[in-house]
């Protein structure tokens, strides 16, 4: 329906036409209503398509085949290093005790060749082996935090520094507790974790290679 005076349309709300004012305040509001709908929309597409990128990299990303608690056999690995001048230790430890590393570096930031065996306990602690081959006194101190020593004990006939910092708790990291010895030009440090019954039992068959 059109008013026959102006020829316009009549608003049915209004019961007369529309105001210009009236017309540019409607569409404003659409126009506003619109961009509005058209933001939340391109949000929504945005948050799809960033969870799609997320879901893409879960699933095409490389893993390593193994977990990092994976079981290492350390003897072939010490077998196939590249050891000139020096028996790499390969403690024989009871059933129960695995390791998850394993690994011979010929040089060290301190010049010293290590070998390294992370050993897990049978109640899951750990202890780490690391033999410095011709080692100085600062490739020992970076070991073991720097710390002093507290002690030493003899076990199995083979005479440890202790390094016991079980007092400072989680602070101490893996070095709650070492112990120390050196044999001709070895020096193997014992770090971790576990209780002393483990570590004597590792101690023990370390110094008996060693004695060998």
């Amino acid at each position: 329906m059109t008013d026959p005076d102006t020829g316009r349309p009549i608003v049915a709300e209004l019961g007369r036409p529309e105001t210009p004012e009236e017309t540019w305040a409607r569409k404003d509001t659409a126009r506003r209503a619109r961009r509005e709908h058209q933001t939340a929309f391109n949000l929504v597409l945005a948050l799809i398509a960033s969870l799609g990128i997320v879901l893409f990299l879960v699933a095409v990303v490389v893993r390593p085949d193994q977990s990092i608690d994976r079981a290492v056999d350390y003897r072939p690995v010490a077998e196939q290093a590249d050891v000139s001048g020096a028996t790499l230790v390969v403690p024989t430890l009871p059933s129960g005790y695995t390791s998850n590393h394993a690994d011979y570096q010929s040089g060290s930031a301190r010049g010293v060749a290590v070998w390294t065996i992370g050993l897990l306990t049978p109640d899951s602690q750990y202890i780490g082996m690391h033999q410095g081959i011709d080692a100085n006194d600062t490739w020992i101190a970076d070991q073991l935090d720097q710390q002093p020593a507290t002690g030493s004990r003899t076990i199995d006939g083979t005479e440890w520094t202790v390094y016991d910092r079980r007092d400072e708790g989680r602070d101490a990291g893996n070095n709650a507790y070492a112990l120390v010895t050196t044999s001709g030009s070895d020096t193997v440090v014992l770090a971790g974790t576990a209780d002393d019954r483990s570590f004597r039992t590792v101690a023990t068959a370390v110094g008996k290679q060693l004695r060998d």
